[in-house]
């Protein structure tokens, strides 16, 4: 995979990324509190303090700004503190009670709770604001937004429009070009590159080659002496270690608890707990299985899938090109990504008979379903399309349509009676 280079290095430097999480953020005169939450580094505190610059700013990371606050009573929570940003705020959970008891009692009126972990996973915090938070979830970079700066704003990705869309998958795609033009498909095509090789980190895009390679090894690090130790405490951390690896080595693969158990060397239920952690603090997230009640063939593991390729990729020193596996990692990552910062209305499955028969991944619309079939190659062949054909016979009058998604430049229609098309995936993005 290719450096970034010419037109598209030129777009970066110091500038900050524009991000469409701020466009659904509250403006701070309402009254509400929001929990902003997302894995460490992903842009939390800048994309915070941005929309709400005159909110007060308390970092939580810090051991003395903890221990004052905790001197500040419930009732005096609201005169003394008021509207502010709390920073990491799950490392001090017993200020959530405050923050709710000044809301309850109208002394304050807005409030952003910001952490590292999903803050309403945990114990007490979910009973303490529930009715009261409104929760957003900010990913590493997205495609549009590693090319886009703040002061911009990027038209919406054709993404937007396959999974908001009630129409079929020909109707959308009809009016648009075979393959980008210029400008626009070198930008588009060298931004899912870039999250293909070193993951969407904002930080990375300031930092050389070898700058970049340190950090990622760095930010792993600090997960596991910083991050984890909100989320438990572990006396030895080798063997979470050890079962990090082995999930990223098996990214886009059906999840078996008991072969992970095996390999790390741990129970069962070990394997659960550890995976719950890194799947609250962001590193991973779950596909789950299509099911109906019309078959038992179709199996119920969920697919394991990490979210960001670059800290992958150095942790388990993959820099080659994308295999199979990762592009597929990549192309989900990117739709999951979507489909949670647009709360979009949308559930995302992949479809697997119990005789090994594969669609990557089904999404259901409300007006109905699309399939995808990924593929790392440059060029589709006609097996590609076999397990959509499959599919879309089966679903009949809710299919839209399909695709394989792939390397290549080419849009094109292969089959009309199922809609079914082969699609560049630099250009959903």
């Amino acid at each position: 995979m290719a450096e970034i280079t010419g037109i598209f290095a030129t777009m970066w430097g110091d500038q900050q990324r524009f991000r469409w999480l701020g466009t659904r953020l509250p403006e701070p005169g309402g009254r509400r509190i929001v929990v902003l939450t997302g894995a460490r580094q992903t842009g939390k505190t800048t994309l915070a303090k941005e929309k709400w610059p005159h909110l007060t700013y308390l970092n939580l990371d810090d051991l003395e700004e903890r221990a004052r606050l905790r001197e500040v009573s419930a009732p005096g929570w609201g005169r003394t503190i008021g509207p502010a940003i709390l920073d990491e705020a799950q490392k001090e959970p017993s200020l959530f009670e405050k923050v709710k008891f000044a809301y309850d009692g109208r002394d304050l009126d807005f409030s952003a709770l910001l952490g590292s972990s999903q803050i309403l996973l945990l114990k007490g915090v979910r009973e303490t604001l529930a009715g009261r938070a409104f929760l957003y979830e900010l990913w590493p970079l997205m495609p549009s937004e590693v090319r886009t700066e703040a002061t911009r704003t990027p038209p919406y990705p054709l993404l937007h429009a396959l999974l908001t869309s009630n129409v079929s998958l020909g109707r959308i795609l009809e009016a648009r070009p075979e393959v980008l033009p210029g400008r626009e498909g070198t930008l588009r095509k060298e931004s899912l590159d870039w999250l293909g090789r070193w993951g969407g980190m904002p930080e990375l895009l300031r930092l050389s080659e070898e700058d970049r390679r340190l950090w990622l090894r760095s930010y792993r690090q600090t997960f596991l002496e910083r991050d984890l130790s909100d989320l438990a405490r572990l006396s030895d951390l080798e063997p979470f270690r050890k079962l990090q690896e082995l999930a990223m080595l098996r990214t886009g693969g059906l999840l078996s608890y008991s072969e992970l158990a095996r390999d790390a060397g741990v129970g069962t239920n070990t394997v659960r707990r550890y995976l719950k952690y890194l799947e609250i603090s962001y590193q991973v997230f779950l596909l789950p299985p299509w099911r109906t009640n019309l078959t038992s063939r179709l199996v119920k593991s969920p697919k394991l899938y990490w979210v960001d390729l670059g800290l992958l990729r150095q942790a388990t020193r993959q820099w080659g090109e994308l295999t199979g596996a990762l592009f597929e990692t990549l192309v989900v990552s990117e739709i999951h990504k979507w489909n949670s910062t647009m709360a979009l209305d949308i559930g995302l499955f992949f479809y697997r008979t119990r005789s090994g028969m594969e669609l990557d991944l089904l999404v259901e619309t409300p007006g109905g379903i699309l399939g995808f079939e990924i593929k790392a190659a440059r060029t589709t062949h006609p097996g590609d399309f076999g397990p959509l054909r499959r599919v879309a016979a089966s679903l009949e009058g809710r299919w839209l349509g399909g695709a394989v998604l792939y390397q290549g430049e080419t849009l094109r229609l292969k089959d009309p009676e199922f809609d079914l098309w082969e699609i560049p995936a630099h250009h959903l993005f």
